[in-house]
């Protein structure tokens, strides 16, 4: 007899092999031991029996009703008339498969990130998960699934007018860029015939390029470093203001701080500079090997100096210690966790007499001798030590009021 709903769910698994419930014509349910129902077809094409899947009908445990009776009727019938007509279903499903595969791998978000696998190898880490998140983010919601071939200037510029809307007009820029490096892969390796993102250029909203915010004035940092001390935030969160301007690290390094990198007993930080690439070696004053001992205890077991505060597996928000700041009402056009950096290398020469090529070495800038050879990451490591505890000490001196009365001395001149 033909199958009923009742007869299906009254149906119990047998604990040591599979039960088969006939329907007729090849289409019957297998109920697994552990109680999972199957739909299965069976067939014959070419003098072979063969069996195709239709679908759950319920997974173990579960109430809900994935393919019911009647749909199961339905795609089994398809699969008859396919035999009829001298095709094997089967067949015909792998090919599907393959023609879906192909057609995602086709799309704009396959292309790029084909093309973002490719490309990474030959980037910084940070830059090549900066791409990749900004495609996701801006890109691929809208033409992701687009077949690339088929995408035309107007769709683009669509995408990029939602980042200017926002406000964010250098991504824009930046994500222009992105997709017509793209479309020159997608030329290049056969899946699509030009590249409609140059069809773009004058289309967006022009940048003006500005240096990131700094004080260069002792009297404004001691107000910010004041300010800085005053922030009532998570520990995390205050230790890393408290350290942008002793380090003068980038942001983004300083954020992704690992204690694997870090040997406070010898004052040493060694990482990878995120821009440049190079192996970089940081003097650590003993203010800031206190303040990265004050957060020691409660991050100092995972990866992470700062952690994310959602997950310990990722570092701290690009945005946090700049939300800080403006939290605490320091202007955007006043300072920046970048603007430290500017500040120490003006306040350092000027008032500090700080030699440049030192300070080019703390800032992991390319420093090369007379010959033209960089130098390596612990070249003058002895003049830089004393260079950043002078450096800690005057900031400790400015937030206390006392530097008017520090005599410079000859430490460091040029």
């Amino acid at each position: 007899m033909p199958l009923t709903a009742i007869k299906i769910n009254k149906a119990r698994p047998n604990a040591e092999k599979p039960i088969r419930l006939f329907d007729g014509r090849g289409l019957y349910l297998e109920i697994a031991p552990s109680g999972g129902k199957w739909w299965r077809f069976k067939y014959r094409i070419g003098g072979k029996e063969k069996r195709l899947s239709l679908g759950v009908y319920a997974a173990a445990g579960s109430k809900t009703v994935e393919v019911g009776l009647e749909a199961a009727r339905k795609a089994a019938e398809d699969a008859r008339q396919m035999v009829r007509d001298g095709v094997d279903p089967s067949q015909d499903r792998k090919a599907e498969k393959r023609r879906i595969a192909h057609q995602s791998e086709n799309t704009f978000e396959g292309v790029a990130r084909e093309w973002h696998g490719k490309q990474s190898a030959a980037w910084v880490p940070a830059h090549a998960e900066r791409v990749l998140r900004r495609m996701e983010r801006y890109i691929f919601p809208s033409l992701g699934q687009r077949p690339i071939a088929e995408i035309e200037a107007p769709e683009i510029l669509d995408a990029l007018r939602v980042i200017e809307a926002r406000g964010k007009d250098t991504t824009a820029h930046l994500a222009r860029q992105y997709v017509g490096m793209v479309f020159r892969f997608g030329i290049a390796s056969g899946k699509c015939q030009r590249n409609p993102a140059a069809d773009l250029r004058g289309a967006l909203t022009p940048v003006t390029k500005s240096n990131f915010a700094a004080v260069t004035e002792p009297e404004q940092l001691a107000k910010i470093l004041r300010a800085l001390e005053s922030y009532e935030g998570t520990l995390p969160v205050r230790c890393a203001l408290h350290l942008a301007p002793l380090l003068v690290v980038r942001p983004g390094e300083l954020r992704k701080a690992e204690w694997k990198d870090i040997d406070l007993d010898k004052a040493e930080w060694r990482f990878v500079a995120s821009k440049t690439n190079p192996n970089h070696l940081v003097p650590l004053s003993k203010q800031a090997v206190a303040v990265l001992r004050e957060v020691q205890p409660l991050t100092g077991n995972g990866r992470f100096v700062f952690p994310s505060a959602r997950s310990a597996q990722r570092p701290m928000s690009d945005a946090a210690v700049l939300a800080a700041m403006r939290r605490m009402e320091i202007p955007a056009d006043e300072m920046t966790g970048h603007g430290f950096r500017a500040t120490f290398r003006t306040i350092g020469a000027e008032v500090l007499k700080f030699r440049v090529d030192l300070m080019e070495h703390q800032l992991a800038h390319a420093v090369k001798d007379a010959n033209g050879t960089a130098y390596n990451r612990t070249s003058f490591l002895p003049e830089r030590k004393r260079m950043m505890q002078r450096w800690a000490d005057y900031l400790d001196q400015l937030k206390t009021g006392e530097a008017a009365n520090v005599i410079v001395g000859n430490f460091g001149a040029a």
